[in-house]
């Protein structure tokens, strides 16, 4: 049997109350899939606040690295990915073999991790950031050498605000912020010349260097409340900017590139959600010890930030 858009919807919310479940959606998810969640925000922020619930069970709309994350912080629930296929390209670009052989060839650096990655690359990391809180977690290192994983441009926008010398970038990146061209932003300020620009960090320098903010999606939706201006260029995966209209409806959200999409946080459905609600999959569970070790990344840049 076939179920209307709405029909699926009362049974989401009918299973959700059977499982004890809670359904976290990341920013750049699909409209319906952040109407139907209870949390809409970044990755680390919704496993941090999916840990303080009493939720048994956590349907992660996002991509595996982010589940892994939520299984990190909340080992005591069942952890759901809604499509076991929803990757992320950047941190495949990065493995725990491929970072330990760069550790060796570097004994003394301190590896810093940003938190769109594997567990089993966070487990072999001394620390975690995330792309808002990057640049303070590197001051905090003192003048230690760094090997910085696995984005360069994040990377390279740290080593700019740091005016850090001693700072080693794994050639990792995001595809779809780096589709996002200078010409993209040149041209969408030429026909809106009254518009602010924020790019997410993990975009390229050129492009970072053409904005007035970079920031983390939090970040953006942040700058878009408190913002005066009525026009805004936004340069990151375009799902957000369903969240940034539907909290801001005086406002204009202009995407910097129509091309930022990400292949990976579209596969998740209603129906995916659903059906994992239904039938209990995919379960994403870190193995303990590393958990224990990713944890300790993140629980030491969370004790800086």
């Amino acid at each position: 049997m076939v179920l209307n858009i709405s029909e699926i919807k009362e049974n989401i919310l009918y299973l959700k109350e059977r499982r004890h479940a809670i359904i976290l959606a990341h920013n750049y998810q699909p409209g319906e899939v952040q109407d139907i969640a209870d949390l809409v925000g970044d990755s680390l922020e919704l496993s941090q606040r999916a840990a303080r619930t009493n939720a048994e069970t956590i349907v992660f709309c996002g991509v595996r690295f982010m589940a892994e994350t939520a299984s990190i912080l909340c080992p005591d629930k069942k952890v759901l990915l809604p499509d076991a296929r929803s990757g992320c390209p950047m941190a495949d670009m990065i493995t725990a073999d491929s970072l330990n052989k760069r550790k060796a060839e570097m004994p003394v650096a301190t590896v810093v991790c940003y938190v769109n990655s594997s567990a089993e690359v966070k487990a072999e990391s001394d620390i975690c950031c995330t792309s808002a809180n990057a640049v303070n977690i590197v001051k905090s290192l003192g003048d230690r050498e760094i090997l910085f994983i696995p984005d360069q441009y994040l990377g390279q926008y740290v080593a700019l605000k740091t005016g850090r010398k001693n700072i080693s970038l794994w050639p990792g990146f995001c595809p779809t912020h780096a589709r996002i061209s200078p010409e993209d932003i040149l041209k969408a300020k030429l026909a809106n010349p009254r518009a602010k620009v924020i790019v997410h960090p993990e975009c390229k320098p050129e492009v970072i260097a053409l904005a007035d903010e970079a920031l983390s999606t939090s970040g953006m939706c942040r700058f878009a409340r408190e913002t005066e201006a009525r026009e805004i260029i936004i340069g990151t995966e375009i799902g957000i900017i369903y969240r940034l209209i539907k909290e801001n409806p005086d406002k204009i959200f202009i995407p910097a590139s129509v091309q930022a999409i990400c292949p990976d946080m579209k596969l998740i459905t209603l129906e995916k959600v659903l059906l994992a609600l239904k039938d209990m999959k995919y379960e994403i569970k870190v193995p303990a010890d590393i958990r224990l070790r990713a944890k300790h990344a993140v629980d030491r840049m969370l004790e800086i930030a």
